[in-house]
């Protein structure tokens, strides 16, 4: 008996906090584009100084941790429901941002080892954040992009020295694969928030 309270108790704040986030799917979706266009940028320009790479890059996780932000804030308005994991996920990529802004001129393995770093935190930050979202919203989806961070930064760590150009190379297919993961995912959202919407019109039709 004990059990099925607790089951039923986090099904319905998972419910509700899976609601309040297809309210903001447009910030999931504006988070995978940035990501997409970070990803094209970086593959068809492999070349670029390693300075300009840690500008796009720094640029890119500061726009994107705001609005990882907002969409979490703006999710637990309502009902105060506690998205603390996709907060500390923006948090942790507004503060990546600002280190790789204050040190632009470090040297490859140290930006590489900064971005390991930062990817492997903020998948498993937003991997755990999407266990409070409910399947029918997308849930997997947010995982992969999780998955996809980490398994990134993890590629990074096994291979610290290799060249600029290579980096940029996988730093755009990461970028691209996760901002599919992301925009398939607001899509859901949407489509979501469609459906909860003829409910309520349908109901005060009644």
């Amino acid at each position: 008996m004990p059990i099925s309270t607790v089951n039923s108790g986090f099904g319905t704040e998972s419910t509700s906090a899976s609601e309040n986030l297809a309210q903001n799917w447009w910030l999931f979706l504006l988070r995978g584009i940035l990501g997409i266009l970070f990803g094209v940028v970086a593959l068809i320009f492999p070349g670029p100084t390693m300075l300009s790479l840690v500008l796009l890059f720094s640029a890119y996780t500061l726009v994107d941790g705001v609005a990882g932000i907002i969409s979490a804030v703006r999710a637990i308005q309502r009902k105060e429901e506690r998205w603390g994991w996709l907060i500390f996920e923006g948090a942790v990529n507004i503060a990546v941002a600002i280190l790789a802004f204050l040190w632009p001129g470090m040297t490859v393995l140290a930006f590489v080892l900064l971005v390991a770093a930062w990817s492997i935190v903020s998948g498993a930050l937003m991997t755990a954040a999407a266990f409070r979202l409910s399947v029918s919203h997308g849930r997997w989806w947010l995982v992969l992009g999780g998955l996809l961070s980490v398994g990134y930064g993890a590629l990074l760590v096994a291979t610290p020295l290799i060249g600029a150009i290579v980096l940029t190379w996988w730093m755009g297919a990461y970028a691209i694969a996760f901002g599919f993961a992301l925009v398939i995912l607001s899509f859901k959202l949407r489509l979501r928030q469609n459906q909860q919407i003829n409910r309520t019109v349908a109901r005060t039709a009644a």
